[in-house]
């Protein structure tokens, strides 16, 4: 990994700026890409922005920004992105601060302006070191998701395309998706999850071995098949219950069995009625795997787990032997997948041996 400290004036970074909807925003004599396809959409507000320019202005240092460098030589930023588009916007005449833009400053407040030295350190080396000094660096501001980092390492067609479907608001992975999936579009959340699923969680692997893909059709195929498997597999949409259960990992398992959908729902509703079900978007799991970790069964109140141990004398009615309480843990009688409850009536306790040993059968 090689990282070079450098100072870059801002007339050099302003030189050859461009802010072109469908080319991109470039600097620096057209070799910075100021806004690369990974980056989110976010924008200063005003006073952020003003802040900026007050700080250049008078000569303050800005914070360090930080620049990878490309294979053909060029430069993408990584972290600084909102700093140097205020700053070339501002000396680009398309905004002023307090009333006064850029083409209103005397002479030699222009100039100060322009030789004023921005602090960048220029990263490069293999994809694996980047993202680890990408992860490093990583600390201030308004901090790049692990999947913003990602994507900044494995840059290029694949990308691009990518957010093209999962990373901007309004997106139609969003359209599709939205009663499915936990978090935003614009923080990369949506391209991480799908990428997620569909590479087993290898995603570093899967954006190394893609990352040069004319486009992520077949990522975007992917994801549909997802979420039509899930609506003709669970056909009422519960949204509440639904948003953020681990689809794809589901989809790659079961996708090819058939499923009863009328008994699916009737179990669904019945589960969601029931008090001793405490996570409902454990449901869908569950409903395939049977396993009820899922579902985060409630647990008995350590006011039950007293009063039991209590008519119990401290007497495990297993093995017979007496332990303290906290020796012991509290067991359903009857299993709760056969509709014993999480109540008195249907409490014991038992050593923690034998409830292990019995947990196991």
């Amino acid at each position: 990994m090689k990282i070079e400290l450098k100072e870059i004036t801002i007339r050099d970074l302003t030189n050859g700026f461009e802010d072109n909807a469908e080319a991109g925003i470039v600097g620096y004599g057209g070799k910075l890409d100021i806004r690369p396809p990974y980056q989110r959409e976010f924008i200063y507000n005003d006073k952020q922005r003003d802040a900026v320019i007050h700080t250049v202005t008078r000569d303050f240092p800005l914070n360090v920004m930080y620049w990878a460098v490309r294979e053909d030589g060029n430069f993408e930023i990584i972290d600084g992105q909102q700093r140097t588009i205020s700053v070339c916007q501002y000396v680009n005449g398309d905004f002023s601060v307090n009333g006064i833009a850029f083409h209103n400053l005397t002479k030699d407040k222009q100039e100060q302006i322009l030789n004023y030295g921005l602090t960048v350190y220029f990263c490069s080396g293999t994809d694996s070191e980047k993202l680890e000094w990408f992860e490093t660096i990583n600390i201030a501001g308004e901090k790049l998701t692990n999947q913003e980092l990602r994507n900044a390492v494995y840059s290029g067609s694949w990308v691009t395309d990518a957010k093209k479907y999962f990373s901007k608001t309004g997106c139609v992975a969003y359209q599709i998706g939205s009663d499915y999936l936990n978090g935003s579009p614009i923080r990369q959340d949506y391209l991480e999850t799908v990428i997620k699923w569909i590479s087993n969680d290898e995603i570093k692997q899967y954006m190394s071995d893609h990352q040069h893909d004319q486009n992520a059709a077949p990522l975007w195929r992917y994801f549909q098949d997802v979420i039509t498997w899930v609506e003709t597999t669970f056909v009422k949409k519960r949204a509440k219950f639904m948003r953020g259960v681990d689809w794809g990992t589901l989809y790659n398992q079961y996708k090819d069995e058939q499923f009863n959908t009328e008994k699916i729902e009737k179990e669904i509703e019945q589960l969601i009625l029931d008090d001793d079900v405490s996570k409902k978007s454990g449901i869908y799991p569950y409903i395939l795997t049977r396993d009820e970790k899922y579902l985060s069964i409630r647990a008995f109140t350590p006011a039950i787990k007293q009063k039991v141990y209590e008519k119990q004398k401290g007497i495990c009615v297993h093995c017979k032997k007496h332990f303290e309480l906290e020796e012991m843990e509290a067991d359903h009688i009857t299993p709760w997948h056969e509709g014993g409850k999480t109540n008195e009536e249907n409490c014991q306790i038992l050593c923690k041996m034998c409830n292990r040993t019995k947990s196991g059968k």
